[in-house]
């Protein structure tokens, strides 16, 4: 019997952990799925395709990315700071070119969540996003 408790208490600090952890990624601003990333023709470099969910209000770091971006609005209003440009306002159904390092912040700005399907033809080596200083 004391067995069966033990395994018992276990399992239920294993859910309760795992709960816990997924509650700390859900409550997360920004939440990026990756979709697909694979090798194109072109000599070292790949596509990526992931999509970004912004909670109400959420930002991102400023930051750039080691190829080319193309932000396409699914759902909400996203605001696109590219550096050296004025902001500008996507709502659902816009896209967006970003080029090759340059860096960039991207703000939700409508009333509820809004989430980005975002392109990137990028290095194959090194990290998708880069931070800014």
């Amino acid at each position: 019997m004391k067995l069966i408790k033990s395994i018992a208490s276990v399992l239920v600090f294993a859910g309760l952990t795992s709960a816990s952890s997924v509650h700390a990624q859900q409550s997360s601003p920004l939440q990026r799925t990756d979709l697909v990333q694979n090798d194109i023709t072109a000599p070292g470099l790949q596509v990526v395709q992931a999509r970004v969910d912004f909670k109400k209000d959420a930002v991102s770091i400023k930051h750039s990315h080691p190829g080319e971006e193309v932000a396409y609005v699914l759902k909400g209003s996203i605001e696109y700071q590219l550096e050296g440009r004025p902001p500008v306002t996507l709502k659902t159904g816009e896209a967006l070119f970003i080029p090759a390092g340059v860096a960039h912040v991207a703000r939700n700005v409508g009333e509820g969540e809004a989430s980005e399907l975002a392109t990137y033809v990028v290095k194959k080596e090194g990290a998708l996003v880069v931070p800014e200083k």
